[in-house]
């Protein structure tokens, strides 16, 4: 099967998304495609908050609505078309994480349109889209019926492997798998940066990078830089139209006991219901928190991120920067914005 056929795979798994959207879940025709998943779909959409309470039926459908948008036949030519697909073909295994919905469909795609075969590890709470999705390509081609496996076990016969978890987690995988070529993913936040100039849409699109996937993920937005005498009204105002979230029993949870552990730690905090602000020197902020921190120079401040870009993911902001993502965009990434900033196609045409 060669690249054009693989590509063409995944523009009809692309086509099919395409019914499953935030505003509506639509059959299209009664293709057989239709008849066989789009029902196991629908089913598993509408149950997936039964097996993990973070999926909410609205973030599953972004998650689907995102890949959607993404599996075009002019966005995976365009990204395929830096590389030349000669390798040949290994076993790529994969360990992935589950924080959000979909979080390792990446990883997944880049080994199979690399002409690799797949053996996953799932997180247990994310273990029923990428099965149906496989399903879903077998069907399509005879091709991925023997390059796709999942296994809960433990991984043997592999050539190369793409791990993903948490810093403690990453050092355990840097061992184990010290004597092949990987990937190694940790812990990694997303942040923006204000100067008090930015409109309220601007930060109401804020709003979607800090509270899309309950602020989960690691390209979601989890500490903000402000200037010195930085009004965080106009914050807390912009944000006001998220304050539904406070209804997810989960994320209320999460917010009252971070809220209790301030108050009886005597830190100080600004909040408003729903959300909280805490001045924090961390990158990484509990749920129902955003950390702050001031800035006296963005020169300065920038030449510091620069150093520390091994904790940041993304950095938003309308500051004219290279490394920037404008607000509300980071949950939506191209197929070549990888995480990490680590190439996965040119490692794994190049292992």
């Amino acid at each position: 099967m060669n690249l054009e056929e693989r590509i063409q795979s995944f523009v009809k798994l692309g086509n099919f998304f395409k019914q499953f959207t935030t505003s509506k879940i639509e059959k299209f025709e009664e293709s057989e495609n239709n008849i066989l998943f789009f029902d196991a779909f629908k089913m598993q959409i509408e149950r997936a908050y039964e097996s993990n309470g973070w999926f909410t039926k609205e973030n599953v459908l972004k998650a689907i609505e995102n890949w959607a948008n993404a599996l075009t036949y002019e966005n995976l030519t365009t990204w395929t078309s830096n590389y030349n697909f000669n390798a040949e073909p290994k076993i790529v295994a994969l360990i992935l994480a589950g924080n959000i919905p979909l979080v390792g469909f990446h990883d997944f795609l880049s080994v199979l349109i690399s002409g690799h075969k797949v053996i996953a590890k799932l997180s247990s709470n994310d273990k029923y889209f990428l099965p149906l999705i496989a399903k879903f390509l077998e069907y399509e081609n005879n091709y991925f019926k023997d390059k796709i496996v999942f296994t809960d076990k433990k991984l043997k016969q592999f050539d190369a492997v793409i791990a993903t978890g948490s810093n403690n987690t990453a050092r355990y995988f840097e061992f184990y798998f010290k004597n092949k070529p990987n990937i190694i993913r940790k812990n990694r936040n997303s942040i923006a940066i204000l100067t008090g100039n930015e409109t309220k849409e601007e930060l109401e699109y804020l709003g979607e990078d800090i509270f899309q996937y309950f602020g989960l993920g690691c390209r979601s937005v989890s500490k903000i830089f402000v200037p010195k005498d930085y009004n965080f009204d106009l914050l807390f105002n912009a944000l006001y139209k998220y304050k539904n979230i406070i209804e997810y029993k989960k994320y209320e949870n999460n917010y009252d006991y971070n809220k209790a552990i301030y108050l009886m730690s005597q830190f100080k905090f600004l909040e408003n219901g729903f959300f909280m602000l805490k001045e924090d020197a961390n990158y990484g902020s509990p749920i129902g928190t955003l950390f702050y921190e001031y800035y006296t120079s963005l020169p300065n401040l920038q030449n510091r991120l620069a150093q520390e870009k091994d904790k940041i993911q993304c950095i938003v902001s309308n500051l004219k920067q290279s490394n920037s993502v404008y607000f509300g965009q980071t949950q939506h990434p191209k197929l070549w914005d990888y995480a990490d900033d680590v190439d996965t196609i040119e490692f794994l045409l190049n292992f």
